[in-house]
């Protein structure tokens, strides 16, 4: 590889790590599994004092104190690196990976170590039997950088009409896809639960997925007293679960620092094109409730960086936190609903670590990529409500112009968009809807709320119901395109 520049950038590092104690006090805690996990990404180098080497060390954002865990990073392996903690979003990952490539590139970083973890389900577990896992206390610390832009992706409508959370708007996306394709209730719910058995399979097979439990298509479609209804159509087992132990890590270096450190070529790993991108902040003002401009765009933008069509990109996975978000980028992408759209099993069954699931993705991708040298991989990234986006291509052979990035966020912010109707009350359509599902009865399936986006003369209102008929009714038969009135509390009825 004589030919490569010195400030090309090269993944040459990629590590996981899990674990589930039988004693939950005896946890690592998280910044003591991110180190366990670069650590590992040094050994996958080839090179255990890589991480010394480091010019930069990040931190994805998780669910616990540290203001600089990059620094106690450093003070373990002995490295003089610039710290960053990255904002909120599952994009982070990805994005921190186009970020070192273009800083790389332009002589601004050498050694950019990535890493993250989380330890909820061991915190849960001690909390329960009334302990405490022991964090290291930061009191005062700050992060040298701020890694990313924050977005508030609620506004107050939103959260008053009860669409607050993931599992509240995704399925609301999982209808409006449903009714884009013309597909019926049931049809759609059995190619669903195909398709997320195929992700079943993938996780079983990944040694670092959280659960490894093989599951069928219907034991994955239809309640039961493990497996309830949350927000229709989707059960337990269709959802994003963050109950874990994981961490993961990456090494990005200029060609010339792994040259020096004495990693082998072998286990260079060339990022070759990488975009980004957002749709509207507010779930509120999207063109639909079926699409995303910015997945569209970016997503084949990425490709078009990179040389490489879609029928050139060999292994693919996509962020994958509720099947609606899967499906959507896979129709923006231009990939079939049928092929392989995972490596690790995705976020409910090896595990969405809240905003670090992808760098458990561009690990897995790694070592597939080794094990198929020449092949093309895409990985995608999502934060919020199908809101920030970031894509990479990878591959085990150089790219011909060096890696290439776009932030694609002028194009996208040409896409129409539609006005929150917030105090509309009167005639209306439904557009898209959800049913949310409590604990109670036998197998937890009791509808609680129905939720809808319905148009209106001027654009978008969010409406509610709790009569249990409608309800019922709702899970039945489809309701997209239906007439309702909406009153002056909020609530729909049938017109």
């Amino acid at each position: 590889m004589s030919d490569i520049g010195s400030r090309t950038p090269v993944l040459v590092g990629a590590g996981q790590f899990i674990q589930r104690p039988e004693n939950p006090v005896e946890a690592l805690e998280p910044v003591a599994m991110m180190g366990e996990a670069l650590a590992n990404a040094a050994q996958d180098a080839g090179a255990p004092g890589l991480p010394a080497r480091a010019s930069h060390t990040w931190v994805i954002k998780g669910a616990w104190p540290y203001p600089d865990p990059a620094a106690l990073l450093n003070q373990r392996f002995g490295a003089a690196g610039k710290t960053g903690l990255s904002t909120d979003g599952g994009n982070t990952p990805q994005s921190l990976v186009n970020l070192a490539c273009n800083r790389i590139a332009a002589g601004e970083a050498d050694v950019v170590l990535i890493a993250g973890a989380e330890g909820i389900w061991s915190r849960r577990r001690a909390r329960r039997a009334d302990q405490r896992i022991p964090y290291t206390d930061q009191t005062g610390a700050v992060p040298g950088e701020v890694l990313g832009r924050d977005v508030i992706m609620n506004n107050k409508v939103e959260v008053e009409r009860g669409f607050r959370d993931p599992i509240n708007l995704y399925p609301v996306f999982e209808s409006a896809f449903r009714a884009s394709r013309g597909e019926t209730m049931e049809g759609h719910r059995d190619r669903v639960a195909a398709m997320w058995e195929k992700f079943n399979q993938a996780a079983v097979a990944n040694p670092y997925s959280w659960i490894r439990t093989p599951m069928t298509a219907e034991e994955i479609r239809n309640p039961s007293p493990t497996n309830r209804f949350v927000g229709f159509p989707y059960t337990k087992s269709m959802n994003s679960n963050w109950d874990l132990d994981l961490a993961a890590a990456l090494i990005v270096c200029s060609a010339e620092a792994a040259t020096a450190a004495g990693v082998p070529t072998d286990r260079w790993l060339f990022p070759h094109a990488g975009t980004d991108a957002r749709d509207t902040d507010y779930v509120s003002n999207r063109g639909d409730l079926h699409s995303s401009p910015a997945i569209r765009v970016a997503g084949r933008r990425v490709m078009e960086l990179a040389g490489v069509g879609v029928d050139d990109i060999d292994h693919v996975d996509l962020y994958s936190c509720f099947p609606s978000a899967v499906q959507i980028s896979a129709t923006e992408l231009g990939l079939g609903l049928d092929r392989d759209l995972t490596l690790t099993g995705g976020l409910t069954f090896a595990g969405g670590p809240l905003n670090n699931y992808v760098t458990h993705s561009i690990a897995t991708m790694a070592g597939v990529l080794r094990d198929n040298p020449g092949t093309f991989g895409l990985c995608s990234a999502n934060g919020g409500y199908l809101t920030k986006h970031a894509f990479g291509i990878y591959s085990t052979e150089p790219p011909a112009d060096g890696f290439r990035h776009q932030n694609c966020q002028d194009e996208i912010d040409r896409f129409p968009s539609v006005e929150l109707d917030a105090n509309y009350t009167g005639s209306a359509t439904v557009e898209a809807y959800t049913v949310m599902h409590g604990r109670t009865g036998p197998t937890g399936v009791g509808p609680e709320v129905a939720l809808a986006a319905v148009r209106t003369p001027n654009g978008r209102q969010w409406a509610r119901s709790t009569d249990p008929e409608l309800m019922a009714e709702m899970t039945r038969t489809e309701h997209i395109g239906t007439g309702v009135v909406v009153n002056e509390d909020f609530e729909f009825a049938p017109a």
